[in-house]
């Protein structure tokens, strides 16, 4: 691991962004904002998962006008995504929209701009540029084609009309399809701003094929000490979304939020159904805020020495398992008993780390 790059520190509503600020998890809705009611419970659900800024896609004037009722139930920053419309940047700035994501280049003329730009600037609301390839000008295709090259222009463009009008609670992003395309361009980026970068690989695809994608992506840039806040985008619940954001996340030790599970492939040797009890386990952790490592290993092999190396940890065997805890063996328990005896030493050192 790199040291991690040195940003400037925006602020989003009661948060922070950049500077020393840990990496956040970012989630968007996937409701029409229209429909206040929906958007809300699904806020809600999104907070309850550990998201920490919440996006919401705002096409129309109906869906800004929405953000007045919407805004009042959320607990966490709140992120108007807009584009083209001056007015709607300006309307959701009235219901106090905790930030802007806008490409200012593309929102109309220099009186337009620099309105909302202003607007902002006054309420303390930060600006994220968000650059796809999927949407770059037309004069930087005929350039460079849609290239990393390409999209860091592109930044540069949208960052100088922000600058000339005296802002710089800036973040960037640049997202593209592909991670190689996405990894060159940020790199390329943070040799010329300080501002901070927001990660993500954009249309990354299902659950399956978008979490491997989106963790190849935004895993080898926080590995070079690149990125400030993240957000994974999938085909599907977003839920998942903020569970695979932390997971990236805790698998490069940057930051540990929630229980995890170390468990074995599994092989010949398995004398028990782990993947049951993993699962179970798995499934019941999801309630705990607290960052424990469970390790559930399938045979003697391995599993003493993982055990050992985690807060808790079950080593299966025929008829019997080991439990260990904070490296110490403390029981054997039939196979039977292995869920609840396991999970009942999780809620003890649950509430042990607690106080």
């Amino acid at each position: 691991m790199r040291p991690r790059r040195q940003t400037r520190p925006v602020q989003i509503g009661s948060s922070f962004v950049g500077g020393e600020a840990p990496i956040s998890v970012q989630a968007m809705t996937k409701t029409d904002t229209r429909n206040i009611e929906a958007t809300i419970e699904q806020i809600r659900t999104l907070e309850e998962a550990g998201a920490e800024i919440i996006r919401l896609a705002i096409p129309d004037m109906e869906a800004a006008e929405a953000l007045k009722s919407i805004k009042k139930a959320a607990t966490v920053p709140l992120v108007a995504d807009i584009h083209f419309n001056h007015q709607l940047a300006l309307k959701a700035l009235e219901y106090g929209i905790d930030k802007l994501r806008i490409n200012p280049g593309n929102i109309g003329d220099e009186v337009k701009v620099k309105r909302v730009v202003n607007e902002a600037k006054a309420r303390g609301v930060p600006i994220r540029i968000g650059v796809n390839a999927g949407s770059l000008e037309k004069d930087l295709l005929y350039k460079y084609g849609r290239t990393p090259e390409a999209m860091v222009e592109s930044a540069l463009g949208h960052i100088a009309i922000l600058e000339r009008l005296s802002f710089y609670d800036t973040i960037v992003s640049l997202k593209a399809s592909d991670v190689i395309t996405t990894v060159k361009a940020y790199e390329l980026l943070a040799e010329k701003v300080d501002y901070p970068f927001h990660l993500g690989i954009t249309e990354a695809g299902t659950r399956w094929a978008g979490t491997i994608k989106s963790s190849v992506g935004i895993g080898y840039l926080l590995a070079q000490g690149i990125g400030d806040t993240l957000r994974v985008s999938l085909t599907g619940d977003t839920i998942e979304e903020v569970k695979v954001g932390f997971e990236i996340l805790a698998s490069l030790d940057i930051r540990h939020t929630k229980p995890e599970i170390v468990s074995c492939p599994t092989c010949g040797r398995l004398e028990y159904d782990m993947l049951k009890v993993v699962e179970e386990i798995e499934q019941r952790m999801t309630a705990l805020d607290i960052p424990l490592k469970i390790a559930i290993m399938g045979c003697a092999v391995n599993g003493p020495g993982e055990s050992l190396e985690a807060d808790l940890g079950l080593a299966g065997g025929y008829n019997t398992a080991m439990l260990f805890r904070k490296g110490e063996m403390i029981k054997k328990i039939p196979q039977e008993n292995m869920v609840e005896e396991l999970w009942q030493e999780i809620l003890a050192l649950a509430n042990d780390t607690k106080k």
